[in-house]
Order: structure tokens, then C-alpha cells, then sequence
């Protein structure tokens, strides 16, 4: 009788661990689909076919960079707005955007036109890139904590942002995180492992933070089908002492419509941070404003105060709600979203 090599089981996890893999990069992938062929009545999970790089806004600075991590390198850019002259000693808020799978930085600016409420408000926006190296399918590695990926990503991208305070005016001290799909996953783990670094978080169509470990378990977490649970801060945190900062307030944006993220995610994901924060759910509200999709708005409150707020938009795929016509992700007929993350992390600022 033939022996088998030892290396036997070991081929057959790799082959298994990539299926898993391609299973999980074919459902982030846009799909192609005509506006026309589209009823207004339901929103495609990916919206019209990709267009070349819209864009940025003539004024204002776009800045590049390169920041080193326990990830490794990560490439960045920064828009400042223009006439941001500053009394001496004077700085500015900074929110960080994190795009989801298939998408860049920089489309992400494009889609969510971010930079106009930055030009209005006069804030940083700071937009970090995902190599193709550490995922082939531009995906941030929020699932693979089994092999410790997602939290050296994490402690990466928060060596971006203290990069970017360094050198720029920065006021650390109002910082919000949001990101899109992957990049939502991203930002509530950023903001479980070191919620003394950020006044708010905001999460747009992404999965439940603790309900996956490897690119196998994402497959059930995007279906909502994985317990979720919050991942602790960083050892470094931890071993300063017992007392830490609580979870920033979480606002968190998810389609009903969503067929590559699970809208189970969002109503999982707002539990649990309210557990967290001992937030009680209020009333349901429905609201509307013209013609675009209307929102059922769950607001979770503790001392008086929303810790956790939930925006179920009806109709919406898994696409930026009230984004830019004709970028991928990204829908127009949704309700501003950019705009509703903007006035939940400047209302953090001010409290």
C-alpha cells in the first residue's frame, strides 16, 4: 500500500482556504448592470458600469503619502481645502474614509463627494489605500484575525493617521472614522481596539465586528449567519491599566436591500455596541425627504444621549446611499449619506 505524503492535509486546507477565498472576493465584485434595466423602486447591489476616475475638486490639496506599520506599508492621500489659513497653534478635525472591495481611495472620494462637505466645514479628510499585496481584491483584512492580519491593518492605519497628525494641523481630538462594506468592518474594529482615538464611528453596509476570524467565516458573517462579538482593545492599551476609554458613538447606514451584506449585520452590530454602552432602543421613526429612499431611524440612548443610531434605508443595495451617478457602489436616489455621517461625527465634537 501507497503511503501518502505528509504534506497531504496540509495541500488539501490550501486549496479549501482559496475556494474560500474566491467564493468571498466573487461576492464583493460589482456587478454590471444598465440604469435603464434597473427599476427605480429597488436599488441594484452595484450600480451602472464603471466609469474612468472622476475628478477631485479643483481647489484644495490632494496629498499622498506612504505610511510603515506591523502591516507594512500603506499608501494614503490627503485632501486639505483650500484657504485653510489657521491662526498659530489653531487645528482642524479629520475623518478617515475607508473604501470597501473592487474600490480605491480615491473613488471612494469621487462617489461619496466627502471633499465638498470638507470645503464647507473646513475638515481633513483622510482616505488610506489597501495594497493589492495584502488582498488581491483591494479588500481591508478586517475577517483574518485568526492570523492576526486585520488587527496589524489596524494598528497600521493608525499609524497613518499619527502620521498625518504630525505634519499636518490636526486636532487629534476630533477624530472620526467611516468606511464602506470592508472598510466599514475596518473602522469598528479601529474603533474597538483603540476607542480612546476616536470621537465617532460610522459604518456603511459592513459586517458585524467579531463575526468572522478567516476568509471562510466572512462568507456566513456577510449573510449575517456569525454570532458577532467586540474584539477587546490592543494589548498595548490593555496593559496600561484597567481603565479605558468606552466605545465612541457609533452611527451605522445599511441597506435593506442588500444583497452582499446582510442587513442582519447592522441590526447586529447596533446590539451589541449599545450593549456595550448601556444604550436602550427607542421608537422606530420613518423618515422621508423628497423622492429619495426613505429610512427607518432606531435611535439606542443612554443618560440621555444617542450612543448608537441605526438607518435602515429601504430599497437600498450595497451602495452608497446618495452618491455621486454613475461611480460602482454608489446610488444617488438614497438619502445623503455623507451627509448624515458628517452631522453625526461634528455632534460628537461639540458634546
Amino acid at each position: 500500500m501507497s503511503r501518502r505524503s505528509p504534506l497531504f492535509p496540509l495541500s488539501v486546507l490550501a486549496r479549501a482556504y482559496r475556494r474560500n477565498l474566491k467564493a468571498f472576493a466573487r461576492a464583493t465584485q460589482p456587478v454590471r448592470t444598465k440604469a435603464a434595466a434597473v427599476p427605480r423602486a429597488r436599488s441594484p447591489a452595484v450600480p451602472v458600469v464603471r466609469t474612468p476616475h472622476k475628478p477631485l475638486p479643483a481647489s484644495g490639496e490632494w496629498i499622498a503619502g506612504v505610511a510603515p506599520g506591523p502591516a507594512g506599508a500603506r499608501r494614503f492621500h490627503l485632501y486639505v481645502p483650500p484657504g485653510l489659513a489657521l491662526r498659530r497653534g489653531e487645528k482642524r478635525p479629520l475623518l478617515v474614509m475607508l473604501h470597501g472591495c473592487g474600490q480605491t481611495g480615491r473613488e471612494l472620494a469621487a462617489s461619496s463627494r466627502m471633499n465638498r462637505l470638507a470645503v464647507r466645514h473646513r475638515f481633513l479628510v483622510l482616505y488610506p489605500e489597501q495594497e493589492r499585496l495584502a488582498n488581491a481584491h483591494g479588500c481591508w483584512n478586517w475577517f483574518d484575525r485568526r492570523s492576526g492580519k486585520a488587527d496589524a491593518e489596524a494598528a497600521t492605519l493608525l499609524a497613518a493617521i499619527d502620521r498625518v497628525a504630525r505634519r499636518h494641523p490636526v486636532d487629534t481630538a476630533r477624530v472620526g472614522v467611516a468606511g464602506l462594506s470592508a472598510g466599514a468592518s475596518m473602522a469598528a474594529l479601529l474603533a474597538a481596539r483603540y476607542p480612546g482615538r476616536f470621537c465617532a464611528v460610522a459604518m456603511h453596509s459592513g459586517v458585524a465586528p467579531g463575526s468572522a476570524d478567516s476568509a471562510a467565516t466572512a462568507m456566513a458573517a456577510m449573510r449575517g449567519r456569525r454570532a458577532a462579538h467586540l474584539p477587546g482593545p490592543s494589548p498595548a492599551l490593555a496593559a496600561q491599566g484597567p481603565v479605558l476609554a468606552p466605545l465612541p458613538p457609533l452611527l451605522i447606514l445599511h441597506g435593506d436591500g442588500d444583497s452582499v451584506v446582510s442587513v442582519r449585520n447592522a441590526v447586529a452590530t447596533a446590539e451589541l455596541w449599545a450593549a456595550a454602552l448601556g444604550a436602550r432602543a427607542g421608537t422606530v421613526r420613518t423618515l422621508q425627504r423628497g423622492k429619495r429612499h426613505a429610512m427607518r431611524v432606531t435611535e439606542y440612548k443612554a443618560r440621555g444621549r444617542a450612543q448608537v443610531t441605526l438607518r435602515e434605508i429601504v430599497g437600498l443595495g450595497h451602495a452608497w446611499s446618495g452618491g455621486s451617478s454613475g461611480m460602482p457602489y454608489s446610488d444617488p436616489a438614497g438619502p445623503d449619506a455623507s451627509a448624515l455621517v458628517w452631522a453625526f461625527v461634528a455632534r460628537q465634537f461639540r458634546q
